[in-house]
């Protein structure tokens, strides 16, 4: 496996980043051989669609199908498990310089990868893709504690045109709604609402942020599918809450 040594962990400047903006981009932290082969993973994936799958018209999105039988409904949004089903997939997640920046990023010695939440193909295709509002991904997750990190590899150009991130830095908790949803009358109040930030990224760039980065997603309104590689990360100190879905599935501890 191909991996760039001078990346086997952050430097200070990036950890002072992750800190104070609660994201930090890793600059083709996956490239070469294995960037090719993740593409073409992904691509396989793409065209034969293994269960389980969520699509766009699951979600109820603004811009989504409405129903699976609408026009578009077959549209997929998340191909879900790929770290079970995939070991070249598993091989990165879990790789010696994804556990280096995990481990920096929560300042932990032992990190899992937590299985039941991302671990997935992220689509955004042309024509039926949605937006995704203003959201905390802490609103997904029950752990003890919100010492959790989101790892968002780009196999292509991601950007404005086609659904790329745009993220806005730590927000107070009254910001959002019961299902911690950003609320609309904080977004219209902008003399508190920071300046959203787009996160451009290339191939093999990989985004990572704290699940309380306040983020969202556009469209895609070009002609190519936008594809990534998402997964969730923990110190195994952090647990998830019993019976939970974060419980669901066993995380796996990295190297």
């Amino acid at each position: 496996m191909c991996e760039n040594p001078a990346s086997q962990s952050p430097s200070e400047f990036d950890l002072a980043a992750f800190d104070r903006d609660g994201y930090v981009v890793a600059r083709s932290l996956v490239h070469d051989d294995l960037l090719d082969r993740l593409q073409g993973v992904a691509a396989r994936l793409l065209e034969t669609r293994p269960r389980p799958v969520e699509f766009e018209a699951d979600l109820g999105y603004p811009g989504s199908p409405r129903n699976r039988q609408d026009r578009g409904g077959s549209t997929p949004r998340r191909l879900l498990q790929v770290i079970q089903a995939v070991p070249e997939i598993r091989a990165w997640a879990t790789s010696t310089v994804m556990a280096g920046w995990i481990r920096a990023l929560l300042g932990a010695n032992k990190v899992a990868v937590a299985t039941a939440h991302h671990n997935c193909l992220m689509t955004k295709l042309p024509k039926f893709s949605s937006r995704t509002r203003w959201h905390q991904d802490i609103r997904y997750w029950s752990f003890e504690r919100t010492e959790l990190v989101t790892a968002w590899l780009a196999l292509g150009h991601e950007n404005r045109r086609n659904g790329g991130l745009t993220v806005v830095p730590a927000l107070p908790p009254e910001c959002f709604d019961e299902m911690l949803f950003l609320r609309k009358d904080f977004i219209d109040a902008e003399s508190e609402f920071r300046r959203p930030k787009d996160v451009d990224l290339g191939p093999g760039d990989v985004l990572f942020f704290h699940c309380r980065l306040v983020h969202s997603a556009r469209s895609n309104g070009t002609h190519e599918p936008k594809l990534s590689l998402v997964f969730s990360y923990h110190p195994m100190s952090n647990l998830p809450i019993p019976g939970s879905r974060s419980a669901s599935v066993d995380s796996i501890e990295l190297p």
